[in-house]
């Protein structure tokens, strides 16, 4: 048995299982663990708990210590220094006249290394911005070229919705999401509506994805022939919510029905 403990290091970000030794840990405290980059500060969301060695997926890396004031004080001072370095690089940026759109920087808890996160359209030749950057700044840097979703996720913003993007306040991982998600779903599928900040399809369409797959299950499929007892019509929409359908009588009329008119069903077509 190993007693682990989750941590996470950005709002939204994943959380990573480390050995927790010997230290009693509860929600919300700051711990620095022991990481590929080195030592870094991060926050616990997953109280200790006992697992089998044999359910981990690799060996864990162990909790360092527990953050004390002095951590934070460092915590502020990178902060600092990757303003600095955000600056600086936006100058050189311009200098070199580079096609890239430079949109965050991070620098590790003992400020040996600042990594920096742009969205280009194609490759970019950096090796002349690194120069000068290290020059500068005096660290190793690495530059980072990130999709436009991974760009919202890290900076953050409003959705249509009002509130803060899903992404970067409790998505981990991207799902893959589908203008046919929109459909199943009755949407329009004009793609400045059904379209995040990032400009790709949002995120919030695959929340109820599922639960309307399974709903228009136990319904006939659009352009099937159906008789209820208001006579004859073609099924022209699903109101899967509210268990109604809408049919076209031969007049071309349409009427609302309910799941449970219906009688028969006379014709059955499969959906395109």
């Amino acid at each position: 048995m190993k007693k682990v403990v989750g941590v996470r290091f950005k709002t939204a970000g994943k959380v990573y299982l480390f050995d927790c030794c010997a230290f009693v840990l509860n929600r919300g405290d700051h711990v620095i663990v022991e990481t590929e980059q080195g030592l870094e500060l991060g926050t616990v969301v997953v109280p200790p708990s006992f697992r089998e060695e044999d359910t981990l997926e690799k060996a864990l890396k162990k909790v360092f210590r527990v953050a004390v004031e002095g951590d934070l004080v460092q915590v502020e001072k990178n902060r600092e220094t990757e303003k600095r370095a955000y600056s600086f690089c936006l100058e050189c940026i311009k200098e070199l006249g580079l096609s890239m759109n430079l949109f965050s920087v991070e620098n590790t808890f003992d400020g040996s290394k600042l990594t920096f996160f742009f969205t280009a359209e194609g490759r970019i030749d950096f090796r002349q911005l690194v120069k000068m950057l290290v020059k500068e700044l005096g660290a190793r840097v690495e530059m980072r070229q990130v999709g436009i979703r991974n760009q919202a996720k890290m900076c953050g913003g409003i959705g249509r919705c009002g509130r803060e993007l899903c992404c970067s306040t409790f998505i981990e991982k991207f799902e893959p999401v589908s203008i046919r998600m929109a459909k199943d779903q009755g949407l329009s599928l004009n793609p400045t509506k059904i379209s995040g900040q990032c400009g790709r399809l949002m995120c919030c369409l695959t929340y109820e994805n599922e639960t309307y797959l399974d709903l228009k299950k136990m319904f006939p499929p659009c352009g099937s022939i159906i008789k209820s007892s208001r006579g004859e019509g073609k099924v022209a929409r699903h109101n899967v919510i509210c268990d109604r359908l809408i049919i076209r009588m031969e007049d071309g009329q349409e009427l609302e029905i309910r799941r449970d008119e219906i009688e028969t069903v006379l014709e059955h077509e499969e959906e395109k």
